[in-house]
């Protein structure tokens, strides 16, 4: 990666310019069997995408806080680096009463409309799919999101020394990010073209670093396992043979 990327936002542009064909984001739920992956050209369009919807649609703006409350999955991947890239602070499993806006998956919405702002529900179904019907009080991303524009520029630049994500007690700017996250790539002995197998939770930093911030920040790409526990160990290892995964941090 370049090294004058000070934001999630730069890291993932240079991985755009690097390589776009290249995957970036391979996700797994072992209770469901999804599996999807994702090309960084394709992520970067996903993020491009939902960056319009925070900063047009939602009208979010640097400084605002967003309430993360979503697993382990590609879409929480997503609105993380949409809100980087708006300059929006990802507070990930934060107090939506304390919150601008919320974005919940189905298992928190009661606990999201404590939230005063604007409300977004993700139904976390397989291929992006939406609710049957949206929950009350709540914009379903899966609608409102495919019409949003494939390019994205911010009303104003992103400050890298603004707060961006706030997670377990830990609060971070975009370059305390990035800096983190190429110290953990190092400690994971990833470099470019690593792929990182993990099963981590999105609750902790060290969850969100191996399942998505280290990887980027390496040039390589994440194996994200949602329910990783339910996979056994030989189904583990014909997973880390045919997704040719050559780092770990279950």
């Amino acid at each position: 990666m370049n090294a004058t990327d000070r934001t999630p936002a730069d890291l993932l542009r240079s991985a755009l310019a690097a390589d776009p064909a290249r995957p970036l984001v391979t996700f797994y739920d072992d209770a469901t069997g999804e599996r999807v992956e994702l090309s960084v050209a394709t992520f970067a369009n996903w993020v491009a995408k939902t960056a319009n919807l925070l900063q047009g649609d939602l009208a979010a703006g640097p400084g605002d806080r967003l309430a993360l409350l979503l697993p382990a999955h590609w879409q929480s991947a997503v609105w993380l680096l949409a809100c980087s890239s708006v300059g929006v602070i990802a507070d990930v499993q934060g107090d939506p009463a304390g919150a601008d806006l919320v974005v919940s998956g189905p298992d928190t919405l009661e606990a999201a409309r404590a939230c005063r702002g604007e409300r977004v529900a993700l139904a976390l179904r397989p291929l992006g799919g939406r609710f049957p019907q949206a929950p009350e009080g709540f914009a379903d991303y899966a609608v409102e999101v495919p019409s949003q524009g494939d390019r994205f520029a911010p009303f104003a630049p992103v400050d890298p020394d603004a707060p961006a994500l706030a997670v377990d007690g830990v609060e971070l700017t975009s370059a305390q990010l990035v800096a983190r996250a190429r110290e953990d790539a190092d400690g994971l002995g990833l470099s470019a073209g690593s792929r990182l197998l993990t099963g981590r939770t999105y609750d902790t930093w060290e969850g969100l670093s191996a399942g998505l911030f280290a990887p980027l920040a390496a040039g390589g790409s994440v194996v994200l396992c949602r329910h990783l526990d339910r996979l056994g160990e030989e189904g583990l290892a014909k997973r880390v043979e045919s997704e040719r995964v050559t780092n770990s941090a279950v």
